[in-house]
């Protein structure tokens, strides 16, 4: 039986690397990769395998996209975050909107289409978070707990 993963932030560190993971692990996989970074994503698509992978250009801030890309999926890996911490000390908006807001838009889409397994990638920097990037990595693990009281037992 064939598995369809949605993984955003598809083009970053984790996500390369999660790519190449499962192309080279687990032929029954087929990847859904997110990213909003289009030269990214042209990168990867260099080590894809024609038929298991679509590239879809997209942000976590775009809900719609999201419930689109979700869809029949099996599994989301959010992996999508803004990481630089002096960038975002300068820019505390782009940094809510992505890692608080957008992770918020994943969980939402996710149960709407009745994913069942879905994951977030963190940061050890959310445990006692001193600066802007650990508490936005800390209120999306508290939303990514959370999402489970609205979900009825389906499983996401």
């Amino acid at each position: 039986m064939t598995t369809t993963i949605l993984l955003t932030g598809a083009a970053g560190t984790f996500g390369t690397a999660f790519t190449r993971y499962i192309l080279t692990h687990h032929p029954d996989v087929n990847l859904r990769l997110l990213d909003h970074n289009e030269y990214g994503l042209y990168e990867l698509q260099k080590h894809g395998i024609e038929g298991r992978v679509s590239y879809l250009l997209g942000d976590v801030r775009d809900r719609d996209r999201l419930e689109r890309a979700m869809w029949k999926a099996d599994a989301v890996v959010h992996a999508a975050a803004y990481k630089q911490v002096p960038s975002l000390e300068q820019n505390p908006r782009e940094a809510v909107l992505t890692n608080i807001v957008g992770t918020s838009n994943v969980i939402e889409a996710a149960i709407d289409a009745g994913v069942k397994r879905n994951l977030l990638i963190s940061s050890d920097k959310s445990t006692r978070p001193f600066n802007l990037y650990g508490s936005t990595k800390l209120a999306a693990e508290r939303l990514w707990l959370n999402a489970s009281a609205y979900t009825g037992g389906r499983g996401n």
